[in-house]
This record gives structure tokens, sequence and C-alpha cells, in this order.
């Protein structure tokens, strides 16, 4: 013999967990913004260009290590708040923002150099001449 159940729509069902999540109230994370940047090669370079909006440019760091360019800042928190204020909402993110990437050459420290104006970074990264290869003589 079977059981048998009353079928009610709106009883515990995932409709009603829908319903009930619109009035939850949202949590926004304080995560780090990614640093987004285009790369645009050239015959003798590349040309990197990343977003940094915000950050002094004592702030941010750049190094060469072969063919990785390693690239992390500091972003500072402003914590003005004037005589009768207070902070309703803070959604700005403090913190280290880093970004790592490698190139399919090496790069020459030397000859490369590095910009920063109205929030973006722009590397002109210079590549090394490839190494001539060298005869071996047989004896």
């Amino acid at each position: 013999m079977h059981n048998m159940t009353v079928y009610h729509p709106f009883a515990q069902s995932s409709l009603d967990e829908l319903f009930r999540g619109f009035f939850r109230p949202v949590r926004v994370e304080k995560t780090a913004a990614p640093i987004r940047m285009d790369v645009v090669e050239t015959e003798n370079a590349y040309v990197v260009r990343a977003e940094i909006p915000g950050v002094a440019k004592d702030d941010i760091q750049v190094s060469i290590e072969g063919s990785e360019v390693t690239i992390g800042a500091e972003v500072k928190a402003e914590s003005e708040t004037k005589d009768g204020q207070r902070v309703v909402r803070s959604e700005r993110y403090s913190g280290s923002v880093y970004r790592a990437f490698t190139l399919p050459v090496e790069i020459d420290e030397a000859a490369s150099n590095a910009k920063y104006e109205n929030g973006v970074l722009e590397l002109t990264l210079s590549k090394k001449p490839a190494a001539a290869g060298r005869k071996l003589t047989i004896q």
C-alpha cells in the first residue's frame, strides 16, 4: 500500500526560498579589485597598460625577473569624516593588489620604463635580443 501526500505548490519549495531571498539584506564583501590590463606587442617591446586608480605612484611596485613581470600596489583607505558626518556605507577597497604574468620572451630591465598618469600605469618592456647560436667545432 502506498502513502498518499497532498501536493502544495508553495509549501517549502525552492520557489518559496527564491522569494525569501528578495527580502534578505545584501551583503557586499570587500575584495580586492583585480588589476585590469592590456598588453600590446611591438617589434622590439611589449606595452602594458594597467588600471590602478586611486593609488599614488610611490605606492606602486613593478619587478621584472626574466620573462615574468609583477605589478603590486598598496591602496590606502581615506577616513576623512567631518564633524556631523557619519559613514553610512563604505565599499571602497583598501589593501594590496597584485598581478603577475609571464611573457613569451625575456625582458631587458635596463631598457624598459614605466609611466603612471591618471590611474593608468604604462610599462614599455623592451625585449632582450635573441642570443646568437654558437657553432661547435668537432674535434
